[in-house]
């Protein structure tokens, strides 16, 4: 019996009801003797029969009976509730990863691009009904997963994502969006997303960032943007050396936020600027709360009323009660 609910709860403070009842008995029950003067008590024995001392038997049956009786006035209930989700309009998101070498930084625990992949991690793993996709850009850009619905794949792909030097360092950040814009060119989403993230200022790649932002405005993408980096300055990296280990120095942390903030406003988005981890995950949850999937959602609620068990109950002990009271304890009740 889970879910256990009572359409008439009221009727449980009848069982305030049973204390005095049961006080009343008990005085009773040390004064149902009446005194009287006997020359001796030897003829009598001195304990009581067997069957005397399980007397109180019956009116313990009476107080069964009543609380079996106030519960199955409460009326009680089982309650199963199922849910069916339909999503009607889900939403395709693209993450464009600025992974340039700058993204090593450590202004972000432990560094801007592990810090980005935790946010992003459960921001992926909450957008339970989209699909999504990851495209990495530094001079230049790739897709890292095509748009998918499969959560497993693209969080082992974010899993994955770092600095490798695989393509050349740099920050092309019209590349990046260009590419993502790329993957949801043939999406059938009615809404259409791109989180766009980087910690510098546009210096290579060949396409214009407002010429990409246009791109995405005629195609109906929302573009949200995200500067990400400390106000000040930052442990950045500026070489590696013999034994293949990062090099930091302290620099001044440049973020070209008039762009970001212009393609967020070309495109119907918005800017953000993520100083600290914190402030990053406050992001994503803010995002994620924009940009919701509509879900048609149907419940079931299945009843099963048990007041007929406790009903029986209590005249099945009454019923016990007057039996008893009319065979064995006939004579001394």
């Amino acid at each position: 019996m889970n879910n256990i609910t009572f359409t008439h709860p009221g009727f449980l403070f009848l069982f305030l009801l049973l204390i005095p009842i049961i006080y009343f008995w008990w005085q009773n029950k040390k004064n149902h003797h009446i005194p009287f003067t006997l020359s001796t008590t030897k003829g009598f024995g001195e304990k009581e029969t067997g069957l005397a001392k399980w007397l109180p038997l019956l009116f313990v049956c009476k107080v069964l009976a009543i609380s079996a009786l106030i519960i199955a006035l409460a009326r009680p209930q089982s309650v199963d509730v199922s849910t069916k989700v339909k999503v009607t309009d889900g939403v395709d998101i693209v993450l464009a990863i600025d992974v340039s070498g700058s993204m090593l930084s450590k202004d972000l625990e432990p560094n801007r691009l592990e810090a980005l992949k935790d946010v992003a991690s459960e921001f992926i793993q909450a957008r339970i009904s989209d699909r999504l996709g990851i495209v990495v850009y530094a001079a230049e850009a790739y897709t890292k997963t095509p748009v998918t619905s499969d959560k497993s794949v693209v969080l082992n792909s974010l899993a994955d994502v770092k600095y490798d030097r695989i393509i050349q360092d740099g920050t092309g950040i019209g590349v990046g969006l260009g590419t993502a814009i790329n993957r949801l060119k043939d999406s059938p989403a009615k809404s259409k997303v791109i989180i766009l993230m980087t910690d510098g200022v546009n210096n290579a790649g060949l396409i214009d960032p407002l010429l990409a932002a246009d791109m995405a405005k005629e195609m109906d993408v929302k573009v949200y943007t995200i500067g990400i980096g400390t106000n000040g300055m930052a442990d950045t990296p500026i070489s590696i050396n013999e034994r293949g280990e990062i090099m930091y120095k302290k620099m001044k942390v440049e973020i070209d936020e008039e762009l970001m903030k212009t393609i967020a406003h070309r495109t119907n988005g918005k800017y953000f600027r993520a100083t600290n981890k914190k402030s990053l995950e406050e992001i994503y949850s803010e995002i994620n709360q924009l940009e919701k999937s509509k879900i048609d959602e149907t419940k079931y609620v299945q009843k099963t009323e048990w007041f007929r068990p406790f009903a029986l109950f209590a005249f099945f002990i009454l019923l016990v009660e007057f039996v008893l009271r009319r065979t064995l304890f006939k004579g001394i009740v």
